[in-house]
């Protein structure tokens, strides 16, 4: 991993971005199964319901702990997007490095270890850093009328922020049922069946974070 930056080139660079973007990054261990699933199956939902120029804000990227630097992702992953309509092609695999925290808005893991990890790197990522399965707990008991409207002035990029603060807000109060709860396991060498599975919790757990991200809902 990269040396941190300072902390004063931390805040010009997240200040310089602020209005005009909002970065999600999503981490798992080689960064080639869930990871890769996560980032295109948002990309693909947020460009489904807005459309390609109401998304040009929204970066959404993924990393890994232990990441395949400029691998392609495991073919039964690229399987599963495809089955979901999403776009596999043209994925390389990286190593999670300082500056992709650094730029991140958002941070979603597969884990709770690989949340752990993401935090102990710094950059004041504590309030941005979220197992994906906890971003959603958090984010359905948000009511989205408290949020920006995504018509009006920032658009999506402010209502993602303003999304962001609510959960961490909401954190200590709305505690996951179990150890469990919070986990997506890694498919890594295991049959498409259940690369399908995962494939599958990932989309449910996806869902209403791209809804409350675009105030859009799924189609029916």
């Amino acid at each position: 991993m990269t040396a941190p930056e300072t902390g004063r080139g931390i805040a010009e660079h997240r200040a310089k971005h602020a209005e005009t973007s909002f970065r999600i990054l999503h981490v798992s261990t080689g960064n080639v199964c869930r990871s890769p699933i996560t980032e295109r199956l948002t990309r693909h939902a947020l460009t489904h319901r807005l459309g390609t120029a109401r998304t040009s804000g929204l970066i959404v990227e993924s990393a890994g702990t232990w990441g395949h630097e400029g691998a392609p992702m495991e073919a039964h992953a690229a399987t599963v997007l495809t089955d979901f309509g999403a776009d596999p092609d043209g994925f390389l695999g990286r190593e999670l490095l300082d500056e992709h925290v650094i730029r991140a808005d958002l941070v979603l893991t597969a884990t709770r270890d690989h949340r752990a990890q993401v935090i102990s790197m710094g950059h004041s990522a504590g309030l941005r850093t979220f197992t994906l399965k906890e971003f959603t707990r958090l984010v359905r008991a948000i009511d989205p009328a408290t949020l920006p409207d995504p018509e009006e002035a920032g658009g999506v990029v402010e209502r993602a922020r303003s999304l962001v603060q609510a959960a961490a807000a909401l954190r200590g109060w709305l505690l996951a049922p179990n150890e469990e709860a919070d986990e997506v396991h890694d498919p890594y060498g295991a049959p498409i069946t259940f690369f399908r599975s995962i494939g599958d919790e990932i989309n449910q757990a996806l869902d209403p974070v791209v809804t409350a991200l675009t105030g859009v809902p799924a189609p029916a």
